[in-house]
């Protein structure tokens, strides 16, 4: 039940992940999902995420204003939410990429949610192949992504798929647990990251022994926890199960977020390839998911997030669909129109 997917370095920095899920879920999640104990040791709670006036849902909306005014106002319920801005390799200087992104958010009083994804064999190989060359290159790499931060807030989704992948054994395990480890400690070192370390999804691993024993190999105890669902479909009431199934496997005290980006509907229902590609790549009819919110009313949950930005495409699956992490007007139309 591998995951795979992610965009490589696109001109906005935005590579996504798209993952298999291994069953059809739920269509619906029950409307009190996150009924609960009340929330401690967030540190998320209470803060204001970032709403990146430049992305490209908001360019959509101003190109469509004026000829097509109906559509803009759907695409504004991508282009008005907080959604998390990918960070590549690519071209340029990584830091200047995130002191750059972390300051217009600082300039709106706002948290940026930022994903490091580069590690090296990125994506197993599959659409978003890519990620640095070698290990020291992700040593200098993460380095320079943390010298970006300057003492100011921001949150890190790390490495998104890294830590199922290698559970699945498709890339050097040991190795790349241990790359993970020194990210967390350099991310942490900057005083102002709040970190949290992907595990999948609650369709993925099912051997909690194997995950916890690789998150912890990855320092998860020095991160702020883990993230679920990055860039799938999963409904958050499953992802809710599956994290406090993961963080009791971990001692119960382990933390963890949930994207909640285009989970309204679930995954696409079956099994097997649809239209001649994954079901887990840019599947028909989905929806938006529940905003995203620190207030999650769940003791570990610390937030829903929209880690995916909704209309970037999962990857080149089928003829004439964008290459990983473009956007793609008429899928974020359809996303929106159906929320």
């Amino acid at each position: 039940m591998s995951a795979c997917g992610s965009g490589g370095d696109s001109a906005a920095d935005g590579p996504t992940t798209g993952h298999q899920p291994g069953r059809a879920a739920q269509n619906a999640q029950p409307a009190d999902v996150l009924a609960g104990p009340p929330a401690s040791r967030n540190p998320l709670a209470g803060k204001a995420f970032f709403v990146d006036s430049s992305g490209p849902a908001a360019v959509q909306v101003a190109q469509w204003e004026a000829q097509r005014k109906a559509d803009a106002d759907q695409i504004r319920k991508i282009a008005d939410r907080p959604v998390a801005l990918w960070i590549g390799g690519g071209s340029g200087a990584v830091d200047a990429k995130v002191d750059a992104v972390i300051g217009r958010a600082a300039a709106k009083g706002q948290l940026p949610i930022l994903v490091a994804y580069n590690i090296p064999h990125r994506d197993c190989g599959n659409f978003s192949a890519g990620g640095a060359a070698s290990a020291d290159e992700y040593r200098a790499w993460i380095r320079s992504f943390a010298a970006g931060v300057k003492g100011r807030p921001v949150v890190v989704i790390l490495e998104p798929d890294a830590v199922p992948h290698a559970v699945e054994g498709c890339a050097d395990g040991p190795a790349r647990l241990a790359l993970l480890a020194d990210a967390v400690g350099v991310l942490k070192a900057t005083g102002s990251a709040s970190v949290y370390l992907d595990a999948g999804h609650a369709h993925w691993i099912t051997d909690m022994k194997r995950l916890a024993s690789a998150l912890q190999k990855a320092d998860v105890a020095s991160a702020d926890g883990f993230a679920l669902n990055v860039s799938n479909f999963i409904v958050t009431s499953e992802n809710l199960s599956y994290g406090n199934r993961v963080s009791d496997a971990l001692g119960g005290k382990a933390h963890f977020v949930i994207d909640t980006s285009r989970n309204g509907a679930g995954p696409l229902p079956g099994t097997g390839d649809v239209n001649g590609g994954p079901r887990w790549c840019n599947p028909p009819g989905r929806l938006l998911g529940q905003a995203p919110t620190a207030d999650t009313g769940q003791q570990r949950l610390d937030a829903l997030l929209w880690i995916k930005r909704p209309g970037e495409s999962d990857g080149a699956c089928r003829p004439g669909e964008p290459e990983a992490g473009q956007w793609w007007p008429d899928y974020a139309l359809d996303l929106a129109k159906r929320s």
